[in-house]
């Protein structure tokens, strides 16, 4: 018989209860991301400041709480695995007891983390025993990943029930995620990060440190490649540098054998290191399996005889057997040979960004959290080295006034620490330490222990407040930190590196094509086979060349190759380097990569300009900087040959300038400045001299008030002037027809700017064997010949090169490529008025007056200049 409920149903009514409807889809996308957020940040992805995922950080600062360092006894790991759940770490014990176990596995960490003493697994895929028979303790080298953590050195966090404070990451002063490695797989995106040699590394970090400059090619002098605990032999060098170039590469490892004789005339091969994460057990069975199934002949025995002075794999070989063919086999048909995937995605930003990492960013994001912890560190020591300080002055004012001082507190009924304050000029804390002074600390000796100790602290102080005052001091000793670390724990590589014939470069895995580079005005830029796009006749309506988020435009076109460097001009004067074939590659219609996954932009910088150039050696190439308030610069190519990862300073603007174009010349050009109101100047390239990457430019053309510039070309003669305005109307105009004018002139007209063709948007120096495209601001993109575009005087209208599909559209950028053959959409009939050349002509008197108007500007222009 069922009971009565001991509740009353009114009571878990909720009559007044509101509910609010939201759409599923929504809810959903919102949910998932939360989630997926959840397991990148806070379970699946190392921090690329300490290598260390979550779990691994809390197991790492629980043991260090309860003091289970390396000089200390063992201790249960049950102890560790409860302290983690109970204090930090709220999933199941079973993932925590598993992470402190592959920290102390010699056979999965290149420097183990923790020190264990039991079963913990073993290469052959044994499980560990369960955490109540095994212990555990620090290693040697983690006191290095937690080493100054109380000196406030690093931010923390309140634990999941804010009953403790957790540090969000570990001092960690070796590069322990290059150094140990990393593996995790999150929501969408996934991290393998393999281990490396630790005197290596450090070595690598050293070098940046002396030359800012180091480029890859530097830094694998000191990183050869991974080291795995396991040793092994990793076959060539080309995945190596694509992965440290990229973050992604894929390389081959190979187990390191040996053939001995024995017997009557017979063979075996001996395995003593397999590749890193095969199991040894499981190798040896589908070797067995192979050769039972006759997919592996020429085998007549495999046995283990591994035992604790090193691995050992027989594999015997018939007496007929060719001892190389079967160990080839063996390499092509088991995990006697495996490849690892390089993926170096790690967080950065605080935690807040997953990204795809090079060897360098690595390297300069550890350097760059090193050096704030040295500083946050001195801080700490210069606070704590003050506060005593001031301490032993009090202590010292009592020792020269001891009588008076004895007076004061026999004297005194319960107000002795304020007598003394009034007395002596003391504050509360030296007026405390006065009175809890024991008796025995007047003796002599005590005082010049006082003494001492304070010419000390003076000494202490005056170091960390120079330390602190420069940045040279701190890489310097952060460099010998470096080093001493180095030195005490690092070891020789255990993995070798084979050199192989005939290695393939990842440069020489790309087919070399030109390409389409597109960049938005919010960042997203792809790279489109120019093949994609066919030519149509002038007035055509275009195609989808770039499907924009909203309210997004395209601010950039041009074609270049994909082994052509890519520079990037910011807002802010810096230039990024990157190669074609690292822009990713997406279809006409895709929105493309925001660059942030590409480029180390900081917070609110923006590219402004991209160059394609093919070389960056000295070769006498200059990069020609305009910019919209008209100020220009050249600079030498070779000034941008060392490029960092974080970008480097190429030009100083004014306040509310910005960069409009960069152009290479030779140092003999001149160079055509056009603007928004359809002016335009021309003046010889060595009418501004060389300068270096942090001077500001001259003025290049003087502007009316509200008109800017929009582009510059070099005038290259025999060629011609292409200009497109807003509303689509374009004209070709001989660079004969330009004048040379000094350089800072209002110019000459260019284009006759009226309410119907719209200001000017842009313009090309052309020779009529490419094709134009146009991009509009809704992402359409027509493609057409120039040499059907209409050659006119300076001071026309020009003819209708683009129609537009939506009212209020307007064209925003151009560029040229390469000509195209004629297709049908070219050659076919076209619907009447469409794609018709539309020609509108002005009197040669408005011409000719429109260049006597312009001419006399110039003539009163001159006497002013500069």
């Amino acid at each position: 018989m069922s009971k009565k409920p001991q509740y009353d149903p009114e009571e878990i009514r909720f009559p007044n209860q509101k509910i609010e409807q939201s759409p599923l889809v929504t809810e959903m996308q919102k949910s998932y991301i939360e989630y997926a957020m959840s397991v990148i940040v806070g379970r699946a992805l190392p921090d690329v400041r300490d290598g260390l995922k979550p779990v691994h950080r809390r197991i790492l600062y629980a043991m260090y709480e309860d003091g289970l360092t390396f000089e200390k006894a063992f201790r249960k790991c049950a102890t560790a695995v409860g302290d983690v759940l109970g204090r930090y770490h709220p999933h199941g014990d079973a993932s925590v007891y598993d992470a402190l176990v592959r920290l102390a596995q010699d056979f999965s960490m290149r420097y183990m983390l923790v020190d264990g003493h039991g079963n913990f697994g073993s290469v052959d895929g044994d499980p560990p025993a369960a955490y109540r028979y095994t212990e555990a303790r620090l290693s040697k080298i983690s006191e290095e990943m937690l080493r100054d953590i109380e000196k406030d050195t690093v931010d923390w966090s309140p634990n999941f029930d804010e009953t403790r404070k957790e540090p969000k990451v570990l001092p960690s002063r070796f590069p322990n995620l290059l150094v140990n490695g990393s593996s995790g797989i999150a929501v969408g995106m996934a991290t393998n990060i393999p281990p490396h040699n630790l005197r290596e590394v450090i070595g690598a970090c050293i070098h940046v440190l002396d030359d800012p400059e180091a480029q890859l090619a530097d830094l694998m002098q000191y990183v050869k490649g991974p080291d795995f605990p396991t040793k092994g032999v990793i076959m060539g060098r080309s995945g190596i540098r694509a992965a440290y170039a990229t973050g992604r590469g894929r390389v081959v490892i190979r187990a390191r054998t040996e053939f001995e004789e024995f017997g009557k005339d017979r063979t075996r091969i001996v395995v003593t290191e397999i590749p890193y994460q095969v199991n040894k057990r499981m190798l040896i069975k589908n070797m067995a399996d192979q050769v039972e199934d006759k997919r592996l002949e020429g085998i007549s025995d495999i046995r283990d005889e591994s035992d604790r002075n090193g691995m050992r794999i027989v594999i015997e070989l018939k007496r007929d057997a060719n001892p190389q063919v079967v160990l080839n086999r063996l390499f092509s048909q088991t995990q006697l040979q495996s490849s690892f995937a390089i993926n170096m995605l790690a967080l950065v930003d605080n935690q807040s960004q997953p990204k795809i990492l090079s060897l360098r960013h690595i390297i300069d994001e550890y350097l760059a959290f090193q050096e704030d912890l040295i500083v946050r560190r001195t801080r700490y020591d210069l606070k704590k080295a003050q506060e005593r300080a001031h301490l032993l002055e009090g202590l010292l004012i009592a020792q020269d006034h001891i009588d008076e001082v004895i007076k004061v507190i026999r004297s005194s009924y319960d107000n002795a620490k304020l007598n003394l304050m009034e007395k002596f000029g003391l504050d509360e804390i030296q007026a405390q330490a006065i009175c809890e002074m024991r008796l025995i600390s007047l003796q002599g000796l005590n005082r010049e222990k006082l003494e001492a100790e304070y010419k000390d602290l003076e000494e202490r102080i005056h170091y960390y407040e120079d330390l602190l005052a420069s940045n040279e001091k701190i890489r310097a000793l952060l460099k010998e930190e470096l080093t001493a670390i180095a030195e005490k724990y690092g070891d020789d590589r255990k993995t070798e590196i084979q050199d192989v014939e005939d290695e393939i470069d990842i440069e020489d895995l790309i087919e070399e094509e030109e390409c389409v580079f597109t960049l938005t005005e919010a960042g997203y830029i792809k790279r489109t086979p120019v093949s994609e796009y066919t030519a149509q006749s002038k007035g055509g309506m275009g195609k989808k060349g770039i499907t924009t988020r909203e309210e997004d435009v395209v601010v950039d076109v041009f074609t270049a190759s994909t082994h052509d460097y890519i520079l990037f001009f910011t807002d802010t004067g810096k230039v990024y380097r990157k190669k074609g074939y690292q822009i990713a590659e997406s279809g006409k219609t895709a929105k493309g990569t925001n660059l942030i996954n590409i480029l180390q932009i900081e917070q609110g910088e923006r590219v402004q300009a991209m160059v394609h150039t093919r070389s960056l050696e000295d070769t006498g190439s200059f990069f020609f900087m305009v910019t919209r308030n008209g100020t220009v610069k050249r600079l030498p190519v070779a000034t941008l040959k060392n490029l960092r990862n974080n970008g480097i300073r190429a030009l100083r603007m004014d306040e509310g300038d910005a960069l409009i174009t960069v152009r290479e010349t030779d140092g003999t050009k001149r160079i055509l400045i056009a603007t928004h109101d359809g002016q335009a100047v021309c003046f010889d390239e060595t009418d501004v001299r060389p300068m270096g990457r942090d001077a500001t430019g001259v003025r290049g053309i003087r502007l009316r008030e509200g008109d800017y510039v929009v582009a510059a070309a070099r005038a290259l003669e025999g060629k011609t002037v292409l200009s497109i305005t807003e509303n689509g109307y374009g004209k070709r105009t001989p660079v004969e027809d330009y004048r040379i004018t000094n350089r800072g002139g209002l110019g000459i007209r260019n284009y006759m700017v009226t309410e119907k063709t719209g200001p000017v948007v842009g313009m090309k120096v052309v020779d009529g064997n490419e094709d134009l495209l146009l991009v509009t601001q809704s992402g359409i993109l027509i493609r057409t010949a120039v040499d059907s575009i209409r050659i006119a005087g300076r001071s026309t209208q020009g003819v209708i090169v683009m129609r537009f599909k939506e009212d209020g559209d307007q064209v925003i950028s151009l560029a040229l490529t390469d000509k195209e053959e004629a297709s049908e959409e070219m050659t076919g009939e076209l619907p009447a008025g469409e794609g018709l050349p539309v020609e509108v002509e002005i009197s040669a008197e408005t011409e000719a007056s429109a260049d006597e108007e312009t001419s006399a500007e110039d003539a009163t222009t001159s006497e002013n200049q500069e």
